[in-house]
């Protein structure tokens, strides 16, 4: 047996269902542009993901100072913090995702 990040039994036909976070996917996001970029790909097996809930232990890199902040928490969809090198706030603000159907 192999292993997943998640496995789902379906209650109708018992079948198991998996999740699994291909490892060399893991990206940083590193973009002020509106455009969408991958950060993680998945291999599912009988289950689609259809929504992202991204919670806490993200780490957040200012872009013009490399001030770092670790543990943000994206709950709430946006996150602020103040950069004392920048002396400035930063944020994350209208956090969007989306997911893709990929063949590789």
């Amino acid at each position: 047996r192999g292993s997943a990040n998640l496995v789902a039994k379906c209650k109708m036909c018992n079948r198991e269902n998996s999740l699994s976070i291909v490892e060399s996917s893991v990206k940083g996001y590193a973009n002020d542009s509106v455009q969408f970029a991958s950060i993680v790909k998945f291999e599912c097996r009988g289950i689609e993901p259809v929504d992202f809930s991204p919670r806490t232990g993200w780490v957040a890199t200012a872009a013009d100072s490399g001030a770092s902040f670790p543990d943000v928490d994206l709950g709430e969809k946006e996150w602020c913090d103040y950069d004392e090198k920048e002396d400035r706030e930063v944020g994350i603000y209208e956090l969007k995702w989306q997911f893709k159907t990929t063949k590789n």
